[in-house]
């Protein structure tokens, strides 16, 4: 709370950003679905996304953005494919995946996704 010029106290303004993933709307994106948050908040330089893959990702590219993915939820035969080699994943394992790397997720899991900068569909790319 802070005093207006009549001494009373008003409601503050927040310095900090919140995003309820339940109340996004959910977007078709090469992977599956995705809800995305903090697009245009200037303290943050990127995206936060909470992504379902589908059992038909498409492999893709970005070349600015760099994608930090974090498995929240897969089945035992999840995967990453990166640059064509395939990862075997598990819940709580990270991959860092730079712009020109082509990936895809193979099989339905749940992920976070932090992009740098801030997410941008024009930068989407298919072979």
């Amino acid at each position: 709370m802070t005093n207006d010029s009549s001494g009373s106290e008003t409601p503050a303004t927040p310095r900090w950003k919140f995003a309820d993933f339940q109340q996004i709307s959910a977007v078709p994106c090469p992977c599956g679905q995705a809800r995305r948050a903090f697009a245009g908040v200037p303290e943050f330089p990127g995206t936060l996304h909470i992504t379902e893959i589908s059992e038909d990702a498409q492999r893709h590219y970005h070349r600015r953005l760099t994608e930090t993915y974090v498995i929240l939820e897969c089945g035992p035969d999840a995967a990453m494919e990166l640059d064509g080699e395939q990862v075997p994943v598990r819940p709580l394992q990270s991959f860092v995946i730079p712009p020109g790397v082509r990936h895809r997720a193979i099989g339905r899991m749940k992920v976070l996704i932090v992009v740098l900068p801030e997410f941008d569909p024009a930068d989407e790319w298919f072979d």
